[in-house]
């Protein structure tokens, strides 16, 4: 690394504590004071407000991260080009994108950890903060804190095991299923089924309670009961709660798909895509949600493309251009990305095309004006 290198790197440090501390600040405090009576309500003491606080702001603090890192770049740059420094730099023959590759290379770590505090941290504060709500909640009054664990009339189909599971009711909290029926078809074409009263999911393999198993040749012939038995053990099916629950969010009109944004983790996306290779009518929206889950924290690193034409032109300018600028950018691309998730969601576009072209359109964009940059 070269002196410069090691200089421009240690000029942004400073903006980015400032632009990544005060708005964590903000959000904690302004959750706090919005969230005052659920947090009243679920009786939650000083230390167990302020992880609520910090859980309940890290879902938004996580879509702000380009643009805090946007408004950083644009600061330090600015700061530069007042001083002439960047002038004297290219004077002395260091070209734009070499002069630029320390500012790469921060894009790059911030989209890793981007991508790792989504997938990584965000679920597990999502469901900290739920689960902080209630904590010192009778079971009477959960229902009031907003978290939805109980779900009717489930119905899941597990299209690689040719499994079809119909479940009146489902516990997600307590992961138990209340008259489960579940049916499949073997391999030499003969099919099973197998009800219960009850179904606990225990170390990964779900447990029937008062269950009784039937079996059938073929379409045309009738049920024939195997056994019955107080508890059976089924290791082979591969179906877990957490799929259940997605699956349930999915088919609900104000669950999962009625948002506009990529809020589901690839670890859960994922395996409920294999189960599923036919998704039908919620393959836009599903396949939307799983490319976008990608395609959001390199958003990061498409914002060096735009900082530096705007930061690094030459002349003197107020340190405000770079906030006003900041701000134009992150609006401009916030409505593109949500029009075209919108049109991925709603299935008139692939879902891949949806997640990528407002990066592919920036990133061509800051090209472009860099190229031009004098």
């Amino acid at each position: 690394m070269r002196l410069h290198d090691r200089y421009l790197f240690r000029e942004l440090l400073t903006p980015l504590a400032i632009c990544f501390g005060g708005p964590l600040v903000i959000l904690v405090s302004f959750s706090y004071f919005g969230d005052s009576g659920q947090i009243h309500n679920a009786r939650l003491n000083l230390v167990e407000a302020f992880e609520y606080c910090v859980c309940s702001s890290a879902s938004i603090f996580a879509v702000a991260v380009p643009l805090l890192l946007l408004l950083s770049l644009l600061y330090a740059l600015t700061q530069h080009t007042r001083h002439n420094e960047l002038t004297a730099l290219r004077a002395a023959g260091v070209g734009m994108w070499r002069l630029s590759l320390p500012y790469f290379a921060v894009g790059l770590a911030a989209t890793l950890l981007s991508f790792a505090f989504n997938e990584l941290l965000l679920p597990r504060c999502q469901q900290f903060s739920q689960d902080l709500l209630t904590r010192h909640v009778q079971n009477g009054n959960r229902s009031n804190t907003g978290v939805k664990n109980i779900f009717n009339s489930v119905g899941f189909s597990n299209q690689r095991s040719h499994r079809v599971w119909f479940i009146p009711e489902f516990n997600f909290k307590k992961k138990t299923l209340t008259n489960p029926d579940v049916r499949w078809t073997l391999p030499d074409g003969s099919e099973s089924e197998l009800k219960a009263e009850t179904a606990v999911y225990t170390n990964g393999v779900w447990n029937f309670f008062n269950a009784q198993m039937f079996t059938r040749a073929d379409d045309r012939s009738r049920w024939q009961q195997m056994q019955g038995t107080n508890q059976i053990a089924m290791p082979e099916f591969d179906e877990t709660p957490r799929l259940f629950q997605l699956d349930a969010k999915f088919n609900d009109k104000n669950g999962l798909l009625s948002s506009r944004s990529a809020d589901v983790p690839l670890s859960d996306l994922w395996p409920y895509m294999k189960l599923n290779p036919n998704l039908g009518k919620n393959a836009g929206g599903i396949l939307t949600k799983f490319h976008g889950r990608i395609a959001g924290p390199w958003m990061c690193f498409i914002v060096v493309f735009l900082a530096i034409p705007f930061g690094a032109q030459s002349g003197r300018r107020n340190v405000f251009f770079g906030v006003a600028g900041s701000i134009f950018i992150a609006l401009a691309y916030y409505i593109v990305q949500q029009t075209c998730l919108a049109f991925g969601m709603s299935g008139n576009i692939p879902g891949w095309i949806a997640a990528w072209l407002p990066n592919i359109i920036f990133a061509v964009v800051g090209i472009f004006l860099t190229l031009r940059t004098r």
